[in-house]
């Protein structure tokens, strides 16, 4: 696909899905802005792609304080954002009766206030006809044991990005929903125990963890004029998790 001086803002995107997904779209001619809490990390990613197209930005965007520093740089830039792929997030898996407040707040301002307020600052830098991507998760609708914050998180995306769609269509703005299932990644391997990963996998009809390129290709599909009739839509890339995990 063909993004040619096509200009692309990903939050999240120091490691995993974002940064396979940055790489996707430096690799088809787009100028990309990078964002992440950890400035070592950011580091990391720009040295693992190595493109002067690329361009990062260090914020938390589980503040309001920290969306503001990505809106500056985007208007500093002088570009509209032809994609946004809305892809910050934290998990972490406990009961309802272990969960603490701050695991609470602290997984619904990254996943949920955050997209919510980004997609809200951002809106005069979306160019008319842009595409927007929400990071969600095959847990908004599966019910599994002891994801009951971030499942909820993921949940209430899905819809945020639903009225977005209907909200933005006069500008010819898309808003769509991916849903990756088990994808190896840091996050993955930080929130659940090694021997859970061989579970996961068993649990996909594919019987295996995507690959975060697999997860970047579906974005980049979502983001270009392929899918130009397509918005308001969940698509779900998971090897079959769902379907498999409910046989």
């Amino acid at each position: 696909m063909d993004f040619t001086n096509k200009n692309v803002l990903i939050t999240g995107a120091s490691t995993g899905i974002g940064l396979a997904t940055a790489k996707a779209f430096i690799n088809a001619g787009a100028n990309v802005w990078i964002s992440s809490r950890s400035a070592s990390k950011l580091q990391d990613a720009a040295a693992a792609i190595n493109d002067r197209k690329l361009k990062t930005i260090v914020s938390d965007t589980s503040s309001l304080e920290g969306i503001s520093v990505v809106e500056q740089a985007i208007a500093a830039s002088g570009n509209k954002l032809d994609v946004l792929f809305l892809n910050a997030g934290i998990a972490t898996f406990t009961p309802i009766a272990q969960t603490t407040e701050a695991d609470f707040d602290a997984q619904f301002n990254t996943n949920v206030k955050g997209h919510y307020f980004t997609l809200q600052k951002l809106l005069p830098h979306l160019a008319d006809g842009a595409s927007v991507v929400f990071t969600s998760s095959t847990v908004a609708t599966a019910s599994n044991l002891g994801t009951s914050v971030y499942s909820a998180t993921k949940g209430a995306l899905n819809k945020i990005a639903q009225i977005a769609a209907n909200e933005l269509a006069e500008r010819k703005i898309r808003v769509n929903i991916l849903s990756p299932g088990p994808v190896l990644t840091p996050g993955l391997e930080g929130a659940v125990p090694v021997e859970a990963k061989g579970v996961l996998a068993a649990a996909t009809a594919m019987q295996r963890l995507g690959d975060p390129s697999e997860i970047a290709s579906t974005v980049l599909f979502l983001a270009s004029e392929a899918a130009s009739f397509i918005t308001g839509t969940e698509i779900v890339a998971d090897g079959g998790y769902l379907n498999y995990a409910m046989k």
